[in-house]
């Protein structure tokens, strides 16, 4: 399904963020490099690259919430191309910040480039972000739906670094309330998506209220998604996901079933006090999770935040095959294999 409509859009979308990204000056050609590689255009010596890259998840996500708003998916290109370039601007800052070397299984910019260049190429990638929104005063909206998409979009980067704000705080705080997670990844994860499906809307409809609802459903799509990650994350099959089930533990990530088990444990907080942890550790701590009903009990806040997307989309009313898209879309998401 995804593959289906994600052929429907990827070509446009890819020729309007490469005419954005065309307009870096030819006077300093790495620096180019340094945009083009995140994007998964060329590898670190300029030249064409076919491996894996992201999947253009957000962007695509627009044009289809444009679509089954009942707009023209095209009249929203610029601003999916303005998401897509804004999210690669965060992940390649994130990386410095987490010390990630890899992204998409090749070095990270910063591994290729070094800290210092990775900051501005992500800081040209903020700048590019704009200028391929501001290509939509040229597209026939009325400059009160321009105004209002920019507001927006400035608003998902006031989320975006308070969520990133939160999430590397977490990590030198022993106690972190559910509550202050689910702000957390509201802003980190969740606000993105929303403002996607909010844009797309609006540029269909220019009507702020059905748009504030597209952009409800996609705020609760993305806490459930997080979530259900979360749960993939220590009980999810490794040939599934790609990664061993020990990793998050391992890590001491503070996901949703560690921070309920935390707040009930106090054998899961001496585990989690281990230094180093080993595989014998995380089996405890498992099985700890386990013994308090870690996985059921976010499993219950996970169909909390999907029914009340639900609720929204059907509220916001999408129509044609647009619509079975985002109803089998959502589907998926709820349904990822354990």
């Amino acid at each position: 399904m995804f593959e289906q409509f994600a052929r429907r859009y990827a070509n446009e979308l890819d020729m309007t963020m490469r005419r954005i990204v065309d307009t870096i000056s030819d006077n300093v050609p790495e620096l180019g490099v340094m945009v083009r590689y995140p994007l998964g255009w060329v590898d670190e010596h300029n030249q064409p690259y076919s491996g894996a890259t992201g999947k253009r998840i957000r962007p695509l996500f627009l044009l289809l919430c444009n679509e089954a708003a009942g707009g023209d998916w095209r009249e929203a290109l610029y601003a999916a191309a303005a998401v897509e370039l804004l999210h690669n601007f965060s992940l390649i800052h994130d990386d410095i910040q987490d010390n990630s070397p890899t992204r998409h299984n090749r070095p990270a910019v910063w591994k290729v480039w070094g800290q210092a260049n990775a900051i501005n190429a992500g800081d040209l990638l903020f700048a590019l972000s704009y200028s391929a929104l501001h290509q939509l005063t040229s597209s026939g909206l009325s400059s009160a739906v321009v105004l209002k998409i920019w507001q927006i979009f400035n608003q998902t980067n006031l989320e975006l670094t308070r969520g990133q704000h939160l999430d590397m705080s977490f990590e030198q705080r022993e106690k972190v309330s559910v509550d202050e997670y689910i702000s957390m990844i509201t802003g980190k994860s969740a606000a993105l998506l929303a403002a996607c499906a909010q844009i797309g809307s609006l540029i269909a409809t220019r009507d702020e209220a059905l748009a504030d609802k597209y952009a409800e459903f996609a705020l609760n799509l993305g806490i459930a998604f997080q979530i259900r990650d979360d749960i993939l994350g220590i009980w999810g099959d490794p040939s599934v996901t790609g990664k061993s089930v020990a990793t998050d533990i391992l890590s001491k990530k503070k996901s949703l079933p560690v921070l309920y088990g935390l707040d009930k444990s106090q054998r899961l907080g001496d585990i989690y006090r281990r230094e180093p942890m080993r595989e014998t550790d995380v089996e405890e701590a498992v099985e700890e999770l386990q013994l308090l009903g870690a996985k059921d009990y976010t499993r219950t806040i996970e169909a909390e935040y999907y029914q009340r997307a639900v609720e929204a989309l059907q509220q916001a009313n999408p129509q044609g095959h647009a619509a079975d898209w985002l109803y089998q879309f959502v589907d998926i998401l709820f349904n990822r294999s354990y």
